[in-house]
């Protein structure tokens, strides 16, 4: 079976989706109708922009969704029977399966950078990836840890970030080197993703997407919360809305993608992250770039 995946905030670059806009009327005519929508010209930060420029949340986020999505409209052979996204990807996959309109796709993805954003600037929250320590032992020291700080993205065996309040998660960072990680690094983000942190950006979300149609996919999509097939859409509704304060468990999906049936997965969009923790999570997995 066919899998395709879509990666989340950090795969952006400088000059991403310019050679589809160029190459084919179609994602010309998809990226002009998002510049409308959006307001601004993002084609013009996506394709000319400095990296600062990119890093802003209200345009990292629909830059790396339409650059999966367009991608994906005009790839000639693209029938999915199971797709996943990493976090904002699962908007992307969402679109690619049929659940929501592009549009729809879209104007939730603006809103959702928006929320989040202003949860941000709520509170001084950070996040930070541990290399070389089993899930378990960190679970248990963000637990034991003073404050704010649980694990947000399962990524693959051995790489698992977390997430919270500033003073909770260098506190953590701390104990699980101690503890024997291999590194515990602050990551350069705007905020305390997947955290309870974001439970202001989750209530502003829930009412935009609570007013958004979801019709039945075309095949099911591997959410972050579950890391379950989902094809309900009244299901799918409350998992995206759950997203946010919610743990990515990429791994457990992945691992669960294989075991019903996955024989290759295609990244598409920006970058090739996916495919490499694909691969780590299991060495026999065929991953193909889009």
């Amino acid at each position: 079976m066919k899998a395709y995946v879509f990666p989340g905030q950090g795969a952006q670059f400088t000059g991403m989706g310019k050679e589809v806009y160029e190459q084919s009327p179609v994602a010309k005519a998809l990226f002009e109708q998002a510049n409308e929508i959006l307001g601004f010209r993002i084609t013009d930060i996506m394709f000319d922009g400095t990296a600062e420029e990119l890093k802003e949340t209200k345009v990292t986020q629909p830059a790396v969704f339409l650059h999966s999505v367009i991608l994906a409209k005009t790839l000639t052979d693209f029938a999915p029977e199971m797709v996943a996204g990493h976090s904002l990807g699962e908007f992307s996959a969402l679109v690619a399966n049929g659940t929501l309109s592009f549009e729809d796709g879209l104007r939730l993805v603006s809103q959702r950078a928006m929320a989040m954003q202003k949860a941000c600037e709520l509170a001084p929250s950070t996040m930070a990836a541990v290399l070389g320590l089993d899930d378990a032992i960190v679970e248990q020291i963000c637990a034991e840890t003073e404050g704010v700080v649980v694990a947000a993205n399962y990524n693959c065996p051995g790489q698992l970030v977390i997430s919270g309040a500033v003073p909770a998660v260098e506190a953590a960072c701390e104990a699980l080197k101690a503890a024997g990680a291999r590194r515990a690094l602050i990551l350069p983000v705007g905020g305390a993703f997947h955290s309870p942190m974001m439970e202001p950006a989750r209530e502003e979300l829930a009412a935009a997407i609570e007013a958004t149609v979801f019709s039945t996919p075309s095949c099911p999509v591997y959410q972050n919360v579950t890391a379950s097939a989902v094809a309900d859409p009244a299901e799918i509704k409350k998992n995206l809305i759950i997203q946010l304060t919610a743990p990515v468990k990429w791994t457990q999906s992945v691992q669960q993608m294989i075991a019903d049936g996955a024989t290759s997965f295609t990244e598409v969009g920006p970058g090739k992250v996916l495919a490499g923790l694909i691969n780590k999570i299991d060495k026999e997995a065929v991953t193909v770039n889009a």
